[in-house]
């Protein structure tokens, strides 16, 4: 018998729309690239990189005008606030409890996401970036493991301007850049890349994993070099509260 598909809940389907609303006076969001029309109808892995607490109000509201309802995996302590962990949670997104003996339940409801042709949303670094350069630190395998058990592709997708707008810190030392990008209203990119061929990943699974993790962050890269043209080594805006952590940099081609 065939499996029926997700269906976004309708209190997930307006906070996209208003998404569009909350971002529209702090950027200027620029979208491009397309999703494939026979990735739409699912199941997809969307692998983002990740570049300020502001991104993911940016990804949201670019899935939605690019027409699609994915679910979010994102860290366990959302879901334990208040009133957003009861939204979270209404709205079918994925608890990830990293670094607990609950991290491989968020797999196991990924997959199951996917089973109902979802579009999960993830970010394989696990974090935002500390690369000094802003480019994506090395993934973890968790993407590369879903994929591989599932079979669903990956698109990467790359987002960059978003660190102009919230510090790192955020929610401290907030109201400044706010009021900055109220009055300035920096451009904000994402781009939808091309899905990644893994094809030719073989070996064990844990080969596997740390192949595919290799290519899935390379087409990261990919798709966010034409977003940062004329920043290719370093960032016009730099956020003055992000720590630099070079034990996840990972070489590019090029440099």
């Amino acid at each position: 018998m065939e499996m029926s598909s997700w269906r976004a809940p309708l209190l997930w389907r307006v906070l996209l729309a208003l998404s569009r609303i909350v971002v529209f006076p702090l950027c200027r969001l620029r979208v491009y690239g397309t999703v494939p029309a026979q990735l739409r109808g699912g199941p997809v892995i969307l692998a983002a990189n990740h570049v300020s607490p502001f991104d993911p109000l940016v990804m949201v509201a670019a899935c939605h005008q690019a027409g699609l309802t994915p679910r979010i995996m994102a860290t366990g302590g959302v879901f334990d606030a208040p009133v957003l962990g009861s939204i979270m949670r209404a709205c079918g997104h994925i608890r990830v409890d990293r670094n607990t003996v609950h991290a491989a339940n968020a797999l196991d409801a990924a997959g199951a996401a996917l089973g109902e042709n979802a579009m999960v949303l993830v970010y394989p670094e696990g974090r935002i970036g500390l690369d000094p350069w802003m480019w994506p630190e090395r993934g973890k395998t968790g993407v590369a493991r879903m994929a591989d058990i599932t079979g669903a592709p990956v698109l990467p997708v790359a987002q960059w301007g978003a660190h102009a707008i919230l510090p790192y810190v955020a929610p401290r030392r907030m109201m400044l850049p706010l009021l900055r990008a109220l009055v300035r209203r920096p451009v904000v990119r994402v781009g939808f890349g091309k899905p990644v061929d893994l094809a030719g990943v073989h070996g064990s699974a844990g080969a596997r994993a740390v192949q595919a993790t290799r290519l899935i962050m390379e087409g990261i890269d990919e798709a966010l070099a034409p977003l940062r043209a004329g920043e290719m080594r370093m960032p016009h805006f730099v956020d003055r509260s992000r720590p630099r952590d070079m034990s996840r940099v990972r070489p590019r081609a090029g440099d």
